[in-house]
């Protein structure tokens, strides 16, 4: 079995980072050994939510799986909320990665133009700089602009985002997919560029008019899970783009409205239908 290390926060309620990570990557058939930055009451979506920094006790854990010579098939980041767990991060590659270990890196820091409430620039550059040591990242289009310094648009073409791609491959990563890319009205996806095959990738499906917390953790969950099962790239990203639209579908069908969060766990099963 294959045994994934995911790096990110976890809410004790709402659904995103670790808390969608581990039940579905588990789901998929793979080990999924988990790494908390921060333990929060509820995402940040709700109000007045406690919060507790794990960041001290990053090194002691990550030191005792060395002594107990633990390895990984890959390593997955997310959220990440400060400079210094950037740097960690970066330590956790170095000592833990092989030739066979894939760097599965989402850079969390942005969406629609605006980084979020708690980051900088400086982030932004520590977060390109730590994508340089990713096999590959899965910035949405805002992360990828604030990564390359090229200017945030809301309608653009197929050549603007290959000019991010352009950009974003000088950062030193294998693979680039931009997630989120529309070529057309109703429609969106990912858009990807594979260095050893100097092959570009597209895949569009239907939009669903709705938005909700967490779905790009989802996404990045799916792809990482699918190619640790043994799926070719393309699938991988077409099997997570269509899952993550199937379960905002789902999500609203339910009379609850759960706008924290998207209800993974009822599709989950068609999810499974689809691995080899």
């Amino acid at each position: 079995m294959k045994r994934i290390l995911t790096i990110q926060d976890i809410s004790c309620l709402g659904k995103c980072s670790i808390t969608i990570a581990l039940p579905v990557i588990s789901a998929m058939g793979v080990e999924t050994v988990i790494l908390p930055t921060a333990v929060l009451s509820t995402h940040t979506m709700f109000k007045n939510f406690t919060v507790r920094d794990l960041t001290e006790d990053l090194i002691p854990i990550t030191d005792h799986w060395k002594s107990e010579d633990v390895r990984f098939d890959a390593i997955y980041t997310g959220y990440l909320g400060s400079a210094e767990e950037i740097e960690i991060a970066k330590r956790i590659f170095d000592e833990f990665r092989t030739d066979d270990t894939l760097i599965f890196i989402d850079p969390v820091m942005a969406d629609n133009g605006k980084l979020y409430p708690a980051f900088d620039m400086e982030y932004a550059k520590l977060n390109a700089e730590l994508c340089g040591k990713a096999d590959i990242i899965v910035p949405n289009i805002t992360e990828a602009c604030f990564m390359t310094g090229m200017d945030y648009r809301e309608t653009y073409d197929e050549a603007y985002i290959r000019e991010l791609i352009a950009r974003l491959k000088e950062l030193g990563s294998r693979m680039v997919v931009i997630t989120g890319v529309s070529l057309s009205p109703g429609k969106t996806g990912v858009y990807g560029y594979d260095r050893d095959k100097d092959s570009y990738f597209n895949y569009q499906n239907d939009r669903v008019d709705a938005q909700y917390h967490g779905t790009g953790d989802l996404f990045s969950s799916v792809s990482v899970g699918a190619l640790m099962r043994g799926l070719s790239v393309e699938d991988a990203f077409r099997i997570a783009a269509d899952y993550t639209a199937d379960t905002i579908r789902e999500t609203l069908k339910n009379p609850e409205k759960p706008w924290y969060g998207v209800d993974f766990e009822a599709t989950l099963p068609e999810l499974v239908k689809q691995l080899p």
